[in-house]
């Protein structure tokens, strides 16, 4: 058998994934499942969909069978991961339009959530922040396509820039 020759990070897929997959859900091992779920569904809103007693629930936005999962399985009573480990480094959510993330924002305020970091990257706005189990979580909204920076030569040109929490505040539906 012949082995496969190894494509350089660089070197485009010649077979790609197809453009319209995406990522369904997430799935978070959690400490203490009623702290999470006052996170997620007291703070940011999730809805919840199904529970396990104190062992696993499927929380969703809009009434999907879920965007994410929350679980003890392997971490009930559990501390999150010593820096310099592997793992997820955060999930993120993305909201539909600039008024929905500063209603996350004044969510975040109003149960005196504290930001690690909010950045308008050109093609999107995120606040960062880290949920009870210390996994980080992204709240952000992407941009109209449109107005996404670009280089000369016409390829994505991302950027990290501090962004104006009282601008975003001052959005309202």
């Amino acid at each position: 058998m012949q082995s496969a020759t190894p494509l350089s990070p660089l070197t485009p897929s010649p077979n790609p994934i197809a453009p319209g997959t995406r990522i369904g859900h997430v799935h978070l091992k959690v400490a203490d499942l009623d702290r999470a779920m006052k996170f997620y569904c007291g703070v940011l809103g999730f809805e919840l969909m199904q529970r396990y007693g104190d062992q696993a629930a499927f929380i969703s936005a809009g009434g999907y069978h879920h965007h994410i999962g929350l679980n003890t399985w392997e971490s009930k009573g559990g501390k999150p991961p010593a820096p310099g480990t592997t793992g997820l480094f955060h999930t993120a959510v993305l909201y539909p339009t600039r008024a929905a993330l500063a209603d996350a924002l004044r969510r975040l305020q109003a149960a005196g959530i504290e930001l690690d970091g909010a950045s308008d990257h050109g093609v999107s706005e995120a606040l960062y922040l880290r949920d009870p189990d210390q996994n980080g979580v992204e709240l952000y909204w992407d941009k109209p396509p449109a107005n996404w920076p670009v280089s000369a030569d016409g390829q994505l040109a991302m950027v990290t820039e501090r962004l104006d929490l009282k601008a975003l505040l001052a959005v309202t539906a």
